[in-house]
């Protein structure tokens, strides 16, 4: 049964002992973020802030800031579940007769239950506000030299001004003023592009938008997850929580929203105004720097008659953003596997912050397999940014920090086995040469073959054998040291 909501999921954490309601006044500017950090970096709770200074409605942080609380938003004991599910639907062959036909219908009539399904009212309509001020909400500045208040966790919905196909992402929003924010656009973005399609037939025209904050957390996650292009992200929210995600229509705006969000702004984006955004302590550790970037009006506000406010810290990892990250690795790794069958694992570590470092491990067949995934990786939607692949031998355990820093290491030479290439880099990556564009780098760490310029003999790996293991075992309880298995 799927989470009815954000406070249905709030009310699971409670009972798991994963919650911590906090009754102290909290400031949103500064002190929810110092908070928040230190619990996220102890492993911490989620938290549920009861009394934000200067606002009425509680704020929740941390929500599924660790894989326990990962899992339970979708509801499973590992991830590895939701990645199985993917792989059976991924494996679905056409039926070649009868009996085939009528062994597939389950599972086809369960693809059909994970559509959205429009309704004709929501929780997220109990009041409509068209007299409002933003600066009533609790939205956080968190770091001291960001350029004020940012809603850092937006479903942003627009249409495809082309194709009249909806997408949602998350995008920040910096709050100017009551009515207005920023709209952070990254150039690659589907956000963007519709701005931009939109833009070229008219520049003086309006693109409408909507934003729902705060839902059941396989909605929420909705905007994050790197979906195929042409896939409604609710979609996928819907085979996430094995539910369809209910959709209301907007009051203002010709645009659908989750029917059981907290809280949603109605409104339209000027396509011929920008505005300077920025600074923002981001996801890299570092600050963000100014830009120009398009401006929000927001026109209606919906929300729950007694709304919470949800939102995410970014900042130094490990934060929040990195167990959302580690669930994006696992779940989508059979799509990987489809299209590029020598992936044998993935690995994209905390400090390595999403695109900056990824692992691979893969099964060689042949010279030069390891730099033709590095490329097929780099041709991969949000992949494309990854800033170093560093691809190993299908016995090496990219979960393993270490191993892979000694086995990846004594397998290169540096001159032979690395290359550098240029592209497109994440719009945030500070040290690139030119915003947006940049070199990346691949380190083939595999096994070389002759055909590959390596002259010489491999060595073995050294390993005791299973004969004397055993018999050392056998020894163990005598020698009256420490148990070896449990250190």
């Amino acid at each position: 049964m799927a989470y009815r909501n954000l406070r249905d999921f709030l009310h699971t954490l409670d009972k798991q002992g994963e919650l911590k309601t906090i009754s102290a006044e909290v400031d949103p500017v500064l002190e929810i973020t110092e908070i928040t950090d230190r619990a996220i970096k102890m492993g911490g709770p989620a938290l549920f802030f009861e009394r934000p200074k200067g606002s009425k409605i509680p704020v929740v942080t941390n929500l599924v800031g660790t894989e326990r609380r990962m899992n339970l938003a979708l509801e499973v004991d590992s991830l590895d579940e939701v990645a199985a599910r993917i792989s059976a639907f991924l494996e679905m062959q056409s039926p070649q007769g009868m009996l085939e036909k009528v062994k597939m219908l389950p599972k086809l009539a369960e693809i059909g239950s994970f559509f959205p399904k429009t309704v004709r009212s929501g929780d997220c309509q109990e009041l409509v506000h068209q007299d409002f001020s933003l600066l009533d909400l609790p939205i956080l500045q968190c770091w001291p030299q960001d350029g004020g208040r940012y809603i850092t966790w937006p479903m942003v919905t627009t249409k495809n001004p082309e194709t009249g196909k909806r997408n949602t992402g998350c995008y920040r929003m910096q709050v100017f003023d009551g009515r207005t924010t920023g709209m952070h656009w990254q150039t690659q973005k589907h956000g963007a592009e519709h701005f931009r399609s939109a833009r070229a037939k008219n520049r003086e025209g309006k693109i409408e938008v909507a934003v729902a904050l705060g839902a059941d957390p396989a909605t929420c996650l909705a905007g994050i997850l790197p979906v195929p292009p042409d896939m409604d992200e609710f979609l996928f929210s819907g085979f996430l929580r094995r539910e369809p995600v209910e959709l209301v229509r907007c009051k203002t705006v010709d645009l659908e929203v989750p029917a059981n969000a907290e809280i949603v702004l109605e409104g339209y984006v000027e396509l011929g105004e920008t505005r300077t955004e920025g600074p923002f302590g981001d996801h890299t550790g570092f600050y963000s720097l100014q830009g120009e970037y398009p401006v929000f009006h927001v026109t209606c506000v919906t929300r729950r008659k007694n709304p919470v406010y949800l939102t995410t810290i970014v900042g130094p990892p490990r934060q929040e953003d990195y167990f959302i990250g580690h669930a994006i690795e696992r779940v989508f790794l059979p799509l990987m596997k489809m299209q590029h069958p020598e992936i044998v694992d993935v690995a994209m570590p905390a400090e390595g912050i999403f695109q900056n470092l990824m692992i691979v491990a893969i099964r060689k067949s042949y010279p030069g397999h390891a730099r033709k995934t590095m490329n097929a990786i780099w041709s991969l939607g949000q992949a494309m940014f990854t800033k170093v692949i560093v691809v190993v031998d299908h016995d090496v355990n990219v979960q393993n920090p270490s191993e892979v820093v000694w086995k990846a290491l004594c397998a290169i030479d540096p001159e032979r086995d690395i290359q550098f290439v240029l592209g497109p880099v994440d719009t945030l990556d500070h040290a690139a040469r030119r915003q947006d564009f940049g070199s990346k780098m691949g380190i083939d760490a595999t096994r070389k073959w002759p055909e590959e310029g390596f002259a010489g003999r491999w060595p073995d790996e050294i390993r005791m054998d299973e004969a004397t293991k055993m018999r050392v075992d056998a020894l163990w309880g005598q020698l009256k040291l420490p148990d070896s298995k449990k250190r």
